[in-house]
């Protein structure tokens, strides 16, 4: 492969890249295990597609936040690395696909000269901190969020802390009681809060998550004092990290430790670790999220609108007034999320006269535009109407949100793409009073895992497939009754049968249907949901999931027309453990020179986690000489004295814990950075020859 080059002037993002293109290279060569390598290009965004030989590649915009600049750009990189697509994510990302990977080290270093980044866009790291999109002009917000999730995005962005986690760590700021960021279904959710002195706080909750088991996140705060909110999550980022499961994929994440040993234990381990903590209070800098800049007013020419029909229902259910007088948020409806390279550039040309230069991607996967004059309203709607981004119900059940499915994803079963625009369609057609309705949402993923989100939805659906005879068909699992309540509480959908997929559209006119006839005047879906049960529901649809009248087509998946193959890859949503001696060795090696690289620069908490994790890979990897595979940090501490301190084979003054567990016991001075430093040095040393002695007996 050849080798890159950059023009970047930020020393650290060139080294990061630089690594990753060294990386690469020494992959090819053989010379990197596979699912080390794996692991480490996760953790810069580059993702295994479903088709063989290409990659997917994650870009991280913190609170979904991004330029017309930048917007360019990506558009520009996917014209030369990828498929000529944007594709916009439920979590504010914008992924790009079909990439080769020896040309993501180039791909990274341009994206950084618009300061974008992939550093920890997958892999098991703090993903991107998502917000509310109308964070800064929301009426109802208590102030704005965007300066506290860019805070965190950058205090946690390459810490030691959260590197190489069990999983995957989500955190989400909403705007106001609202909760539309879904603060429940994250492992660490917040809404802004004032108290009673008007001091700025955040209502704290802790270890939500949807995936194949949902489970809504606990209140644990209700006011979190601002200059606590770094310090808090760091503290939990640590209890999660030490005491994670790291061989099940499916129970590593926060939600099952808290189920494992208790909310109440949890918090007792973070509050145990604030002693180590970097720093103890964390002022938030308010203005390193600065307003954009209000466009001019310009003299707009009169406009006519071909369908004023149209153009008032894009304005009651698409426009809303912002809470600075005299200027209005527009949400812009992308279906299944996808921009063409080309089209972007359009709206870029589009939109520049009329509204300021900040876009937020939206949760459902549209856009929102922002500080737009009522009277260039018009001429802004027949600039979306030429790109065919003007359509009506934005985050209506006409505007389903979907996770691209079979289309690239490893782990997609069905279809969910095509079906998606199906289900609109149906909507449009046949239910247009619905697009006024911001209750009922409509989600669908893939699979089971939920980056559809239909884990919350109100009507949601999740690939699958089901057995009639010796043939498998394409299905869908329904679900009913999710959704947000409010003020960090929410609702989990509830499977309610399995269908073919063919036939969601049928069980979606049922549904509505039903509810529309039966329901009382004014009562909302879930309570209508409610007040009926689940079983009514079983029963409604429970024809549609009659095999004995398949025909013919109902083999074939939505967008498709090949006969339907279940084909499962491995997914790498959340990285992969590794296991091999070797590469925990080379693992310690490496982290042990990053604990010195810290100290140099006199970053003594990063320098002492780095020593810390120098001690776990080092005993880990002798662990495994005898076949002991501990699943959590903790673990391997208990293990290792159990196995090799207290039967003599390693020789340390007292305890292994004792010695490791000095972490959370000492404040991170250059003092006892120095000597934890040591002490891993002197470690790493004794495991070294311990584990030659064992290769050659």
């Amino acid at each position: 492969m050849q080798s890159f080059r950059t023009e970047l002037e930020n020393p650290i993002v060139e080294k990061d890249i630089i690594d990753l293109e060294k990386k690469i290279r020494a992959f090819r060569e053989g010379n990197i295990h596979d699912e080390k390598f794996r692991s480490l290009r996760l953790a810069r965004g580059v993702y295994g597609q479903r088709q063989p030989g290409v990659q997917m590649v994650r870009i991280k915009l913190p609170f979904g936040k991004v330029t017309f600049k930048q917007l360019l750009r990506i558009a520009d990189i996917s014209d030369k690395y990828a498929s000529h697509n944007l594709h916009l994510t439920t979590r504010q990302d914008i992924q790009i696909h079909y990439v080769s990977l020896d040309r993501t080290p180039q791909l990274w270093a341009e994206l950084e000269q618009d300061d974008i980044t992939l550093r920890e866009a997958c892999g098991n790291t703090v993903r991107n901190v998502t917000s509310s999109p109308a964070s800064g002009i929301d009426p109802a917000e208590p102030f704005d969020v965007s300066p506290y999730a860019q805070a965190v995005f950058e205090y946690f962005l390459r810490n030691p802390i959260c590197q190489e986690m069990g999983r995957k760590f989500k955190i989400a700021f909403s705007s106001s009681d609202a909760d539309t960021a879904f603060s429940y279904i994250h492992d660490i959710g917040l809404i802004p809060k004032l108290n009673n002195k008007n001091e700025r706080g955040f209502k704290v909750m802790l270890g939500g998550g949807l995936g194949a088991q949902p489970l809504l996140a606990s209140i644990v705060e209700d006011f979190l004092p601002e200059d606590q909110l770094i310090p808090y999550i760091e503290a939990i980022i640590r209890v999660f990290d030490r005491h994670g499961e790291r061989n099940n994929r499916n129970k590593a994440r926060l939600k099952y430790l808290i189920q494992k040993i208790g909310l109440t234990e949890v918090l007792l381990l973070a509050e145990m670790e604030r002693k180590a903590l970097k720093v103890k209070t964390y002022p938030i800098n308010r203005d390193s999220v600065p307003g954009p800049a209000i466009p001019q007013q310009i003299e707009i020419p009169e406009v006519t609108i071909n369908n004023p029909l149209r153009y008032e229902q894009w304005l009651i259910t698409n426009v809303f007034e912002q809470k600075q007088q005299g200027f209005y948020g527009v949400y812009v409806k992308v279906p299944v999320g996808d921009i063409p390279s080309a089209t972007a550039r359009k709206l870029v040309d589009a939109i520049r006269p009329y509204v300021a230069d900040e876009i937020r991607i939206t949760q459902n996967q549209g856009l929102l535009l922002k500080y737009v004059r009522k009277e260039a309203l018009p001429a802004l709607y027949n600039g979306l109407t030429e790109l065919e981004l003007s359509a009506p119900g934005f985050d209506s059940p006409a505007d389903v949100t979907t996770c691209p499915g079979t289309d690239t994803c490893n782990l997609g079963i069905s279809n969910s793409m095509t079906l998606s625009r199906v289900l609109e369609d149906l909507i449009y057609n046949e239910y247009e009073d619905l697009i006024y309705n911001r209750e009922i949402k409509i989600k669908i993923s893939g699979c089971m895992n939920s980056c559809g989100q239909h884990g919350l939805a109100h009507i949601g659906f999740h690939g699958s497939s089901l057995k009639a005879g010796a043939k498998v068909l394409p299905s869908v699992q329904v679900l009913l009754g999710g959704g947000t309540v409010g003020d960090g509480v929410g609702r989990a959908a509830e499977k309610v049968i399995k269908v073919p997929a063919k036939r969601a559209t049928h069980v979606l006119r049922a549904v509505l249907n039903n509810y529309k006839e039966n329901s009382i005047e004014d009562e909302t879906f879930n309570d209508y949901y409610d007040r009926q049960g689940k079983d009514y529901f079983y029963q409604l649809l429970k024809p549609l999931a009659d095999l004995s009248t398949l025909t013919d087509e109902e083999f074939v998946d939505w967008g498709h027309q090949e006969t339907f193959a279940t084909a499962i890859g491995v997914g790498e949503c959340a990285g992969v453990v590794i296991d091999l001696v070797a590469t925990l060795l080379y693992e310690a090696d490496e982290k042990f020179g990053w604990s010195n690289e810290a100290f140099a620069d006199g970053r003594w908490a990063d320098a002492i986690y780095h020593a810390y994790n120098t001690f776990i890979s080092s005993a880990k990897a002798l662990l495994l000489d005898k076949n002991i595979n501990s699943s959590t940090q903790a673990g391997i501490i208990k293990e290792f004295d159990n196995h090799y301190i207290t039967t003599g084979e390693i020789k340390i003054d007292g305890t292994f814990n004792d010695l490791v567990l000095q972490i959370n016991k000492n404040e991170p001075s250059e003092g006892f950075a120095k000597t934890y430093i040591k002490e891993a040095a002197d470690f790493l040393s004794a495991v070294k020859t311990k584990r030659e002695e064992l290769v050659q007996s």
